[in-house]
């Protein structure tokens, strides 16, 4: 049973397919004309923390999705008094005890601190197609954010401009080009994060990166991802790419050697050819040949020069999650994101995505329980990241929440993506001559838009903070769908605000497990976090009887 609703009549939005845990719609398009809650959002801003129609209008909650074991089924917990985790220079008076005044800055690392204004940061936008068409949009919205990128696999090997040989690369403009605009708008907070899968690895993107980038560059060890189970991929219509992929060390599949499918492709038959990464680890038979693998990885990463290093893990079972946060741990990496099924993708096998691995709630609890392990014996623990399914601010309440202490971030995939898909659709319907080079999708507004306004000024709430910000010289250079981002941001960045100050903590880093209740019996048992109507109880029944 789907027990997300479709639509959302207090915020006046609407799914277009099927919905999901995040309240994205399942299948989320590029030219899509609205109007889930993010993608509302990604143009109204903060507005859309409050019900619509005011002075119309009563609302009541209809939250009565806390059914089975999910996200949906933590309760945010709020409290009556008291005031923990103020800025310096503030006091516990009412008038310093704004929800205005909490802090949402956080940072990671073990060496090397990197900080981010929001404990925010993207997933691994890779190889596919549309991360490259998008790129300058997420990129430049992450970084006016001050948030981390992750530039996911492949991205240098499907490069047809490229140069590689013997494992060395001369030439990588696709690579350069992403952590360039990301850059341009980099001011200390945030981080470019290079993914590096088995291709990569022998193609020689490490070494590349360090090369050139030197100790600005944050390398990402793959082990998986929430989406699949194997290798990442994507899709070619081309017959000649599909073989210069093959050339350049591919699995493409089916074979475009072949003489058949040559055929079956030249009479319409065939119509595209998928290209798929390797899996790791193959060779290796056994934990304790993991473990050594990893760390001799990771020992030749930090001689190449790479001062930070992270991992990334998918919803594998427990003894790899263990390896994961112990081997992480023990090589004093800067962050492990481990990312739930329930999460997105750009590509992959969709009933693989829809029945593997271990879903994100319950991977996410498990990761808390071990860590805690680890940091019992007095080790200290990596600080993580949460992935897997996660859209709104009470998402990201609720993972940093679950986590505590240990989880500095969480891991947007899709969310993130959505107001650079909106931005350029608007972009390219106000200015018919950026359409094509911006990738937009509309011929002139739709009426879901054109309800906010006929300029990018009304259209978006961001726009003149994103103009105070970078100048108004420098704003005719800033995408519209990264001033979509800066929209988003600043909704979920005040709702979490406001989340924050009703559990009276003022600042993120504040935040902890007795932020958040389970709402039914099966999720307290599954978390280990308290019933909603336990926690506190004993203290309820002293008071009575006092």
């Amino acid at each position: 049973m789907n027990h997300f609703p479709k639509s959302n009549d207090v915020l006046g939005t609407t799914n277009r397919g099927a919905t999901v845990e995040s309240g994205l719609c399942s299948l989320c398009r590029a030219d899509c004309m609205g109007k889930c809650e993010t993608w509302m959002s990604s143009l109204a801003g903060r507005a859309m923390l409050y019900p619509r129609d005011f002075g119309l209008i009563t609302a009541g909650s209809g939250n009565n999705c806390h059914v089975g074991v999910s996200y949906n089924s933590l309760r945010v917990q709020g409290y009556c008094y008291g005031a923990n985790g103020l800025a310096k220079g503030l006091s516990k008076d009412p008038d310093d005890c704004l929800f205005t005044n909490v802090g949402l800055e956080t940072s990671f690392g073990a060496a090397v601190t990197t900080k981010a204004r929001l404990p925010l940061m993207t997933g691994a936008l890779g190889s596919t197609f549309i991360a490259a068409k998008y790129w300058d949009n997420f990129a430049v919205g992450c970084a006016l954010a001050g948030i981390p990128i992750v530039i996911g696999e492949n991205v240098v090997g499907v490069d047809r401009s490229s140069k590689i040989a013997k494992g060395r690369i001369s030439a990588a403009p696709e690579l350069d080009r992403r952590i360039g605009v990301y850059k341009r708008y980099y001011d200390g907070y945030g981080a470019v994060i290079v993914q590096l899968n088995v291709e990569d690895t022998r193609n020689g993107v490490a070494e590349y990166v360090v090369d050139k980038y030197g100790e600005d560059a944050v390398i990402e060890l793959k082990w998986g991802q929430g989406a699949k189970n194997i290798g990442g991929e994507i899709k070619v219509t081309s017959l000649d790419y599909a073989l210069f992929l093959k050339k350049r060390g591919y699995l493409v599949d089916p074979d475009p050697e072949k003489a058949e499918v040559q055929k079956a492709f030249k009479s319409g038959a065939l119509t595209s050819f998928a290209r798929h990464s390797r899996l790791g680890y193959t060779n290796i038979p056994c934990e304790d040949e993991v473990r050594e693998n990893f760390m001799t990885a990771v020992a030749y990463l930090r001689k190449l020069g790479f001062k930070r290093i992270s991992l990334k893990t998918g919803s594998y079972g427990m003894e790899a999650l263990a390896m994961a946060i112990r081997y992480a741990s023990d090589a004093e990496l800067d962050l492990l994101t481990i990312d739930g099924s329930g999460g997105g993708t750009g590509m992959s096998p969709w009933n693989m995505m829809e029945t593997w691995g271990v879903p994100s709630i319950l991977l996410h609890a498990k990761a808390h329980e071990y860590a805690s392990i680890l940091a019992a014996k007095g080790r200290r623990v990596v600080d993580m990241s949460f992935a897997g399914g996660f859209a709104r601010e009470d998402h990201i309440f609720k993972a940093l929440a679950l986590g505590a202490p240990y989880v500095k971030l969480v891991c947007m995939g899709r969310a993130i993506m959505i107001p650079g898909f909106l931005g350029s659709n608007i972009e390219g319907a106000l200015h018919p001559e950026r359409r094509e080079k911006v990738n937009g999708n509309w011929d002139a507004l739709p009426k879901t838009v054109a309800e906010m306004g006929s300029t990018p000024e009304q259209i978006f709430a961001a726009w003149h903070d994103v103009q105070k910000k970078v100048g108004a010289k420098e704003m005719k250079n800033i995408p519209y769908g990264a001033v979509a981002t800066c929209t988003l941001m600043d909704k979920l960045g005040a709702g979490l605000q406001q989340l924050l100050a009703g559990a009276r903590k003022f600042s993120v880093r504040n935040i902890g497990r007795e932020d958040i209740a389970a709402a039914n019996r099966e999720t307290e048992r599954e978390t280990r976090v308290p019933f909603i109507t336990d926690v506190q109880d004993e203290i309820a029944r002293r008071i009575l009887n006092a």
